[in-house]
C-alpha cells in the first residue's frame, strides 16, 4: 500500500486549493480568485484502494510584505521539507517566467520525489503545453509535468496515479472516513473568510480575519455560531458594515448558507466587525488570531 505527505506548492492562485477540492471530493479549502486566499496548512486525505494520499495545501508563494506573509511562506517552506513528496502547482494560463524556474529548482533541492502539474488548460491554447514543457526541460528541470483541469476534471486520474507512483509503501496516516485535519470550528471560519473575499475588493479582504468565539448545537439541533471579523482600519469597518449593515448581512448570509451545507444542520449567525490595527504586523496579535507559521 503506498501511503504518505504530499506538500501541494505554488506561486498564489496557481490553482492549488481548487486542485486538492476535486481530487479529495470534498472541500477542504477556500478558494477565491484572490491572492492570499490560503493562509494556513491545510491537509485534504484521498483514500484510494492502493493506498492514501495527504495532501498538504501551503498559502501561495508571495512576496512578503508583512509578518503574516513572512509566516505564510514560512509555512509553505517547511511543509515542503517535512513531505514525503512534491506536487508543484504551476499556472499553465500564465507566461512562464524566471521566477517559476527558480522556485521549481528550490524545491527540486530538497532531493524528494517531485511531479509538476500544469494547470488551468481548460482555458490557454493547447499549443501552449509542448511550449512550455520545452521550455521547462531546457531550464534543466527534469521532474515530470502532467497537464490538468481541475475545473473540467481533465487528466486528473493520471496525476493521481502518478502521485501514488512517488509515494513510499506504508501504513494509512489517517482514518478512512476523515478528509481533513482542520476542525469544523476552523472551517467555519474559514467559509466566512471566503465571503469576504470574494464579496469586497482591493485591500479589505487580505487585511481581515475571522474568530469564532461561540460554536455551539443547540437542543433543537441549531448550530449558534458568533464571530468576529478582524480589520486593521475603521474606514475598513465601515466599508465591510456597508450602509445600514447591508454588506455585510449578504456576505454573512452566504456564508451561513455554506455553513449550513457543511455542517448539514440549520445555522445561527452572529457577526461583529472589530478594529485591530496593523494586526498583519504585530506579532502577539498574529498569535493570537491563530498564525504561527506552523511552528510546532
Amino acid at each position: 500500500m503506498k501511503c504518505g505527505t504530499v506538500a501541494v506548492i505554488g506561486k498564489a492562485n496557481a490553482g492549488k486549493s481548487t486542485l486538492i477540492n476535486v481530487l479529495v471530493g470534498e472541500k477542504v479549502a477556500i478558494v477565491s480568485p484572490k491572492p492570499q486566499t490560503t493562509r494556513d496548512r491545510i491537509l485534504g486525505i484521498l483514500n484510494r484502494e492502493q493506498g492514501q494520499i495527504v495532501f498538504a495545501d501551503t498559502p501561495g508563494i508571495y512576496r512578503k510584505r508583512n509578518e503574516l506573509t513572512s509566516l505564510m511562506m514560512k509555512t509553505t517552506e517547511n511543509t515542503g521539507k517535512e513531505a514525503d513528496a512534491i506536487l508543484y502547482v504551476l499556472d499553465g494560463h500564465n507566461p512562464l517566467e524566471e521566477s517559476d524556474f527558480e522556485l521549481i529548482g528550490k524545491y527540486a533541492a530538497l532531493g524528494l520525489p517531485m511531479l509538476i502539474a500544469y494547470t488551468k488548460i481548460d482555458i490557454m491554447p493547447a499549443e501552449k503545453i509542448p511550449e512550455d514543457v520545452k521550455r521547462l526541460f531546457e531550464a534543466g528541470i527534469s521532474q515530470d509535468v502532467c497537464p490538468v483541469s481541475a475545473r473540467k476534471g481533465k487528466n486528473l486520474k493520471k496525476l493521481e496515479e502518478a502521485i501514488f507512483r512517488m509515494l513510499p509503501e506504508g501504513e494509512p496516516l489517517f482514518p478512512e472516513d476523515i478528509v481533513s485535519d482542520k476542525s469544523e470550528k476552523f472551517m467555519i471560519a474559514e467559509i466566512m473568510r471566503e465571503k469576504i473575499l470574494l464579496k469586497y475588493e482591493k485591500e479589505i479582504p487580505h487585511g481581515a480575519a475571522v474568530v469564532v468565539n461561540k460554536f455551539e448545537v443547540r437542543e433543537d439541533g441549531v448550530a449558534e455560531i458568533s464571530l468576529d471579523i478582524v480589520c486593521e482600519k475603521y474606514n475598513h469597518k465601515a466599508i465591510l458594515i456597508g450602509k445600514q449593515g447591508r454588506a455585510l448581512k449578504e456576505a454573512a448570509s452566504f456564508a451561513r448558507q455554506d455553513m449550513e451545507k457543511f455542517l448539514g444542520r440549520k445555522v445561527f449567525l452572529t457577526t461583529y466587525v472589530k478594529v485591530r490595527e496593523d494586526w498583519r504586523d504585530r506579532g502577539g496579535l498574529l498569535r493570537e488570531l491563530g498564525y504561527s507559521g506552523n511552528e510546532e
